[in-house]
């Protein structure tokens, strides 16, 4: 009776551990994002530019600064994101503007797998100017400057109140992306 009993216990451990599966470790998943659906507000600056924004978006003017700086962000609350805007009036600075801003998209060499800089002209808007796309976990995804060359130079930077991580943050920088390029391109001067 003993060995019965030793046998129907040692088949029922065998049974119990053939039928459980392995624990396996899983990836780290991502919380899914809604993205707004696209639309356009016009805003008038006061600092000699218009543009289109995001209407899923809040502009927010930053009071002082230099007298020849004008400072705002565009928020957007929903995303946790911000494009930083700073306009500057040209006063025979445009080569150090325009290095400050290469010097800015750059400092981000340390984490940035690459950098790639697309060139804007629209000669008939006279908006002439670089986008940084910077690829990687990066604190800064997306940075541009634009300027007429003459008179009024833009400069905008794309940043996430999170700890970068291009992957879970990848669908938003190409959504927020898509907006910067239409804010470059509906931008007038004044």
């Amino acid at each position: 009776m003993r060995n019965i009993f030793a046998a129907a216990l040692l088949m029922s451990l065998i049974i119990m551990a053939g039928c459980g599966e392995t624990p396996v470790p899983r990836p780290a998943g991502y919380f899914r994002i809604d993205l707004p659906e696209k639309g356009y507000v016009h805003f008038d600056s006061p600092c000699s530019y218009a543009i289109e924004y995001p209407q899923y978006a809040v502009v927010n003017p930053h009071p002082g600064g230099a007298s020849d700086t004008c400072w705002m962000d565009i928020e957007f609350p929903s995303l946790k994101a911000k494009i930083h805007l700073t306009y500057f009036d040209i006063r025979n600075n445009l080569a150090s503007l325009t290095e400050i801003s290469r010097d800015m998209a750059y400092r981000h060499t340390i984490r940035a797998e690459a950098i790639d800089e697309k060139l804007w002209a629209n000669d008939s808007s006279r908006v002439y100017g670089i986008l940084y796309d910077l690829k990687g976990n990066t604190a800064s995804a997306v940075q541009f400057f634009v300027t007429d060359s003459t008179r009024h130079y833009l400069r905008g930077s794309l940043y996430f109140m999170a700890q970068p991580n291009e992957d879970s943050l990848m669908p938003v920088i190409n959504f927020l992306r898509e907006d910067i390029i239409h804010l470059i391109e509906t931008l007038n001067w004044r």
